[in-house]
């Protein structure tokens, strides 16, 4: 396969779940935990399995018992007794048919019960992990594993378990049966089935790795066209269509390339085992005619051992086949559990408490932190905001302004220092009571596929509508939700895609609204509006704050004069601190940083 030319080298793929491998027992061994809760439905399937297959191996020695009933000499029929067992070929063999279908639905159903049960793990574990993690992770290689990796399971655990039953309980059948009808032809097998086996154990091992490649290379596959999706438009109004599609067709190359190795060296499994199974037919056809002339074995017989032999050579064909699927099961399986292993957020601390009645005094002490070990953001970080304060929080982009709202919410732990509310370090805090006590406002606005009263409504418990009303006519969204064909019963889709930025952060500044928290967090809470809307919800935003220590990071300084405290921080260090006018006397890095805004605003203006 040639690598199609004019490919933007753009770097590596997703280093998510890349690990060393884990032996497949480990990985059978916790499939096997959530089998375990299917017990009785696989102790049904096992019933069924060995019912059906018994029954259909009954049908070559009655077989046998017909062709025997044929003697030498024209004419010289036993029709009674061809029909006789004739007659139960047929009940047995429909007998078989009916069993095998009732086995596949149950087999469906089971595999269902637990890919359901291993989907909801995952999610639900997906969220007790830390920001820390989904910062350093593709969102599409996430998704990958919940619905590419988990629906590979899926058909493992349904087509392939049902065949590894049938296979086995066949070959083991099979075998006593041509063992009971002649034990010299059985030496042909003593040559071939070792040889099957060990090339299948062979190539089963190669494969593996090629699969666990395969499924890292469709998850970047996905993580790049999450990507890219999510910034069409950026990329059409710079007309750079043609740049990412030839990165996107480097990873479809990959992707598709380590698709094709994969299947490509499976798919040679196969036919190697049918290759050595036909051939063991034929010299069973060879030594069975030689028997059969020196009268140590009837011809019944002989066809007898030939159907078993191709019973007992089918499964064995099917078996390497199945053996191909399930490494790839296995790698699925394999990231699968990787994502579950990852670690959650660090638990509460055993003596860490609940937050009640707080009066919203926050302080931060020596805190020095960075997502990165070796370079920290903050530095000796120091910030002390009294009940009911105003603290904003500037600088330029980088400075570690939004790092200083994700240690306050303990997204992020401080590599050093501390963080308290109220006198209590918010390591000895319960993470729940802790952030309830905040209410946010981001400037990456947030909306789930729901109606505008259930997106306004999830914060807090029992609202009713009229709470809701007037919240929205606080954050002046009031009009434009009654101006849609269902008011607050309007469906959003898609996390609001088809209303503005603005709307959106007015329906999130709603929302915060909603909350009796005692602080509040405004991370350019504005960014989205323009100014004139920016200047009507200025008087709503004023009374969202009365009596809420507010930390508000902003980069529209007209609208943090009113601040009791503001922050600058540059290299990660406060640099500046005090009002407005006391950093505008000082002459100092804030006062350059609002006169060139407003030397701009008079520019543009």
């Amino acid at each position: 396969m040639a690598k199609p030319k004019g490919i933007l080298n753009t770097g590596g793929p997703s280093r998510a779940f890349e690990r060393p491998s884990v032996p497949s027992t480990v990985i059978l061994k916790r499939l096997w935990k959530y089998l375990s809760h299917e017990k009785w439905l696989l102790v049904l399937a096992i019933v069924l399995s060995v019912s059906a297959n018994l029954l259909s191996l009954a049908g070559p020695k009655l077989s046998g018992y017909a062709i025997d009933a044929i003697k030498p000499g024209p004419g010289l029929v036993d029709f009674d007794t061809v029909f006789y067992y004739t007659k139960y070929m047929l009940i047995f063999y429909l007998c078989s048919a009916v069993l095998t279908y009732m086995l596949s639905s149950l087999m469906v159903q089971l595999s269902r019960n637990v890919i359901y049960r291993m989907r909801r793990d995952v999610y639900d574990h997906l969220t007790k992990l830390p920001v820390r993690f989904f910062d350093s992770r593709a969102t599409g290689d996430i998704l990958s594993v919940l619905s590419y990796d988990i629906d590979t399971i899926n058909a493992s655990l349904s087509n392939d378990l049902v065949q590894m039953f049938t296979s086995i309980i066949t070959v083991t059948v099979s075998f006593g049966m041509m063992l009971s009808i002649s034990p010299q032809l059985m030496v042909i097998f003593a040559f071939t089935i070792p040889f099957s086996i060990l090339f299948t154990r062979y190539r089963s091992r190669k494969v593996r790795p090629l699969y666990r490649t395969r499924s890292q290379k469709l998850g970047a596959l996905n993580a790049y066209a999450e990507e890219m999706t999510g910034g069409l438009k950026t990329i059409k109004a710079y007309n750079q269509e043609s740049e990412f599609i030839h990165r996107f067709s480097e990873r479809n190359f990959e992707a598709c390339e380590s698709n094709y190795r994969a299947d490509c060296f499976a798919s040679m499994t196969g036919p190697t085992v049918i290759f050595i199974n036909n051939l063991s037919l034929a010299l069973i056809s060879m030594l069975g005619s030689l028997l059969y002339m020196t009268g140590s074995i009837t011809l019944g017989n002989v066809s007898s051992f030939v159907l078993y032999s191709r019973k007992f050579s089918g499964p064995i064909n099917e078996f390497a086949n199945i053996i191909s699927e399930l490494q790839s099961a296995l790698a699925a399986a394999e990231r699968v559990f990787r994502l579950l292993d990852e670690p959650t957020e660090s638990a509460d601390a055993p003596d860490a408490i609940t937050l009640d009645q707080v009066k919203g005094a926050v302080a931060l002490k020596d805190v020095c932190f960075g997502y990165d070990n070796q370079v920290p953001v903050l530095r000796h970080f120091n910030l002390e905001a009294k009940p009911g304060q105003i603290v904003a929080i500037v600088g330029p982009t980088g400075a570690g302004k939004t790092t200083v709202i994700n240690l306050l919410m303990r997204f992020y732990d401080p590599d050093s220092g501390c963080i308290s509310i109220d006198g209590h370090d918010i390591a000895h805090v319960t993470r729940k009571s802790l952030r309830k006590c905040f209410s946010m406002v981001l400037q990456d606005t947030w909306l789930f596929s729901g109606t505008i009263f259930e997106n306004l409504a999830y914060g807090k418990e029992n609202v009713t509508r009229e709470e809701v009303i007037q919240a929205a006519k606080a954050a002046k969204i009031h009009r434009y939700i009654q101006s849609l064909p269902n008011g607050y019963d309007t469906m959003l889709l898609d996390g609001g895609s088809s209303i503005s930025k603005g709307q959106k952060q007015l329906l999130t500044i709603a929302r915060a609204m909603l909350l009796d928290a005692p602080m509040l967090i405004l991370d350019e809470a504005t960014s989205n509006v323009d100014t004139q809307t920016e200047r009507q919800i200025q008087e709503a935003m004023l009374k969202l704050m009365e009596n809420r220590t507010c930390f508000v990071i902003a980069h529209r300084l007209s609208t943090i004069q009113n601040a009791d405290q503001i922050i600058v921080l540059r290299n990660g260090a406060a640099a500046e601190c005090g009002t407005h006018d006391q950093l505008m006397a000082r002459q100092g890095y804030y006062s350059q940083l609002y006169r060139a805004q407003f030397d701009t605003a008079d520019c543009d203006h």
